[in-house]
């Protein structure tokens, strides 16, 4: 018997020393892999290292007090409902104060359409799941954000970037690339857009733009996906009106109180047309039965006794003394021939380094330096994006971003003297998508 096995048959599965079930997993877990930056921002988390890769809220900000009286009421006054299973559309109530936030960006829309998910970041995938087969096309901006690169990997589609600028989305590009895959005969199965504060960019589509976008798609038949996670996070003036408030059958809006609120709770939502919105339904009873009622009754007691209005106001003042620590630092610091966005709200700036630099090359000499940033080929589904930083500012105080920067034009400053004295600074190929974790998204 033994020796017409071992002659005879194959074993069920070849594995290796490291993972039994190599051969077990579906295709589309092999881009499934940590990237090297994973382990260099293990060491940039040390307190020395001045952070500007993080697009973590500065929850410190919160009345903590009041929000630790307010869950404990929650539990005495509403513990049997609160730790007991929900709906799997979310929360009533919840939804109908969703609707209240939402007009401040001018979207009329009725609670029975709103989806309560886990973060914004689960609506995404939700969405991908029930609309992208293999090799479908996503069309997003290049750059685009990282997590939602990586949920559309995860799926298999193939991501199509239209070119951007400081006012945001090019609709000039839009309209040639939808015609160029139109004519190749690929179907578009939608458009993902950060419009307002974008991350990785920090520009925001402008008001002529909006419209242009929701024309040429609606002409196209493509959906558009709004996500709008720092919308409420302007410095100057009123929230930008979303796409969504002007074409509610062609949007899917996505919002979060990760960035207004704490990212802590992980409740965010879907405003979708009511086909779309009763598959999301379906597809988060799948993935989760139902999501947390003490979280969505928290959020809902925070919004309903507390002045929340006047907590955003509070964040816009913190993060607007923080970008303009950081834009100064980087005026007054940096080589002139580095480069960089100027965002009106939001979390991030987006620099440029000059030719021959590769911004993760220089990374580990970064972090050695004690300063770390996000590369820019994190945020290219085809790992473009070598001349690229993003650069975040919600986190650390002003007096450690100014440090940050001084650190950061110094290696600069090194690399570009590699590149004079020997042709070109520490360059690399890019073999794809990097994906930072949550910390860094």
């Amino acid at each position: 018997m033994t020796e017409e096995r071992d002659h005879g048959q194959t074993p069920a599965t070849q594995g290796s020393r490291i993972d039994a079930y190599v051969d077990r997993y579906a295709a589309r877990a092999a881009g499934m892999v940590a990237s090297e930056i994973r382990a260099l921002f293990a060491v940039a988390s040390r307190p020395e290292v001045v952070s500007l890769a993080g697009g973590m809220p500065y929850v410190t900000a919160l009345p903590l007090d009041m929000v630790g009286e307010l869950v404990s009421d929650l539990v005495t006054r509403r513990g049997p409902v609160a730790l007991q299973y929900g709906s799997g559309q979310g929360d009533p109530h919840l939804r109908e104060q969703i609707c209240e936030v939402m007009r401040l960006e001018g979207i009329q829309a009725g609670a029975n359409d709103v989806v309560v998910t886990v973060g914004s970041q689960q609506a995404l995938d939700l969405l991908t799941r029930i609309f992208i087969d293999p090799g479908d096309v996503v069309l997003a901006e290049g750059p685009s954000y990282v997590g939602a690169l990586g949920t559309f990997a995860a799926y298999q589609a193939k991501v199509v970037h239209v070119a951007m600028d400081d006012q945001g989305i090019v609709p000039e590009s839009l309209a040639q690339t939808i015609y160029a895959l139109e004519t190749a005969g690929a179907p578009i199965k939608f458009l993902y857009t950060i419009p307002t504060f974008q991350n990785p960019a920090g520009v925001t589509l402008n008001h002529a733009r909006r419209q242009q976008v929701l024309d040429i798609c609606q002409r196209a038949g493509v959906l558009i996906i709004e996500d709008n996670p720092y919308g409420l996070l302007g410095f100057d003036g009123e929230p930008m009106r979303a796409l969504r408030a002007d074409n509610p059958d062609g949007v899917v809006y996505l919002g979060s109180f990760s960035k207004t609120l704490a990212p802590g709770f992980r409740v965010g939502w879907a405003l979708a047309p009511h086909a779309i919105r009763d598959k999301l339904v379906l597809a988060m009873e799948s993935a989760v039965l139902s999501h947390s009622s003490f979280t969505q009754l928290a959020v809902g007691q925070y919004l309903a006794t507390q002045p929340w209005r006047e907590q955003i106001k509070s964040f816009k003042e913190l993060y607007r003394e923080r970008r303009d620590a950081l834009l100064d630092a980087l005026e007054a610091l940096m080589p002139p021939e580095v480069t960089w966005t100027r965002p009106a709200g939001g979390f991030f700036v987006w620099a440029t380094l000059p030719e021959g630099l590769d911004s993760k090359a220089i990374l580990p000499r970064a972090v050695a330096e004690r300063v770390a940033f996000v590369p820019g080929t994190g945020f290219f589904s085809d790992g473009s994006g070598a001349r690229h930083m993003r650069l975040s500012y919600c986190f650390p105080e002003p007096d450690r971003i100014r440090e940050g920067v001084r650190r950061l034009a110094g290696v600069i400053e090194q690399e570009m003297q590699l590149r004079d004295t020997f042709g070109t600074g520490s360059v690399r190929e890019h073999p794809g998508v990097d994906t930072p974790g949550p910390d860094l998204a």
